[in-house]
């Protein structure tokens, strides 16, 4: 069952959640709070993955640095066009190694449509370690406007 941990509010039940965002080929975005003590927010590319969302990112990131700090995050994934609905949360994270750069492969195929060109190749072939980061939900609410904002 998707989120099966997770507390669930909105139109839209587990299922209608994880089918957005399997269908949502758009940038998570991620809050969470730097060492400093202020926010942060970044857009990632996400898949969903046995109830947790999986994104991938540079080792060295300034992220991953505040995600060892503080491991708690929201999320949100949401368009920016009409009619407005949307899926938001709060996760906890947790951090490991992109092994074969598996995830980040999964994620170029998803959000370029293959590793064929160039973008891909240049994303795939870089040298500084990626990881994976692993989004458990503990909220997860979802938003729809779309019967309100029809003409």
């Amino acid at each position: 069952m998707p989120f099966a941990h997770a507390r669930i509010s909105g139109p839209l039940d587990r299922e209608g959640i994880a089918a957005f965002l399997d269908e949502a080929v758009i940038p998570l975005r991620l809050a969470c709070v730097a060492p400093s003590g202020w926010p942060i927010v970044v857009s990632l590319w996400f898949a969903r993955r046995d109830g947790e969302l999986v994104c991938a990112t540079q080792r060295s990131s300034s992220l991953v640095r505040a995600l060892e700090h503080e491991p708690r995050c929201a999320f949100e994934v949401a368009g920016e066009r009409p009619p407005y609905r949307g899926v938001r949360g709060r996760a906890r994270v947790t951090i490991e190694p992109d092994e074969g750069l598996a995830t980040l492969a999964e994620l170029v195929g998803r959000y370029l449509g293959g590793t064929e060109g160039s973008f891909a190749r240049w994303l795939l072939g870089r040298t500084s370690p990626e990881v994976v980061l692993r989004l458990d939900p503990v909220e997860v609410s979802s938003w729809d406007y779309s019967r309100r904002m029809r003409s």
